[in-house]
């Protein structure tokens, strides 16, 4: 299988070539990224002409995406809904003269920060939270998956990603995880490392990447799809 990246207009497409007859073009959530499965010997002039007979078709899948249910912009207010780990907690700002910190009871994320403190801080506080969440229970799957997998991530990061759940570096072994996922349900996150973990088995989606994922995480395609449409930000 030949993978690459291409440009039609201001449209760029994952674009995967593969031993088949026809040509299948996918908009996936939950960005609306576009993959495209062609033919090995379909030419690069005949894949922009049929994605391009596609594109008002492209367009509307994007739109259904970019018009999914999604949390108004985060103020930073009290009353406010957030998410932990799948679960929904209203947000309670309190006046503290010490340093800013988070707790968390059955129902709120109490947010103690200086009086004056901006909303820039306030979010920040709120995003170092998640990053020591996310990254105490990645620390925690990662001994277990790696145990049952035969495989090991020389190191592990948590970054804001636009477009990716994860990412895994083959070369170096290093693995990436979306701080968004400390919003989703737990189960997600598992998908997530499981993948990313596979890639150090195989580097392509292709079938043995699946074949993988099948036998490492049997319902894993369900995971995916709630990690896909669980309510997100604006």
């Amino acid at each position: 299988m030949e993978h690459n990246i291409m440009q039609i207009g201001t449209l760029t497409i994952d674009l995967h070539r593969k031993a088949i007859k026809n040509l299948y073009i996918a908009v996936l959530p939950p960005a609306g990224n576009v993959r495209v499965s062609a033919p090995l010997r379909m030419s690069d002039d005949a894949v922009r002409l049929a994605v391009a007979s596609r594109l008002t078709w492209i367009k509307k899948q994007q739109a259904k995406f970019m018009g999914q249910k999604r949390q108004p912009k985060r103020e930073m207010l009290s009353g406010e809904s957030h998410y932990l780990w799948g679960k929904r907690y209203l947000l309670e700002v309190a006046a503290t003269a010490g340093k800013h910190r988070i707790d968390l009871t059955h129902h709120k994320i109490k947010l103690y920060v200086r009086s004056g403190t901006s909303h820039n801080n306030k979010l920040a506080v709120l995003e170092q939270f998640y990053r020591d969440e996310l990254k105490r229970e990645i620390a925690k799957l990662l001994p277990v998956w790696q145990d049952k997998m035969g495989v090991e991530a020389k190191r592990f990061g948590v970054k804001k990603m636009k477009t990716l759940w994860g990412s895994c570096n083959t070369v170096s072994g290093s693995i990436w995880l979306n701080l968004e996922l400390a919003k989703k349900p737990p189960e997600c996150l598992e998908y997530v490392v499981v993948h990313e973990l596979v890639h150090l088995l195989e580097r392509y989606h292709n079938a043995r990447f699946m074949a993988y994922m099948d036998k490492y995480l049997p319902g894993w395609k369900q995971r995916k799809a709630l990690l896909n449409n669980f309510v997100s930000e604006a």
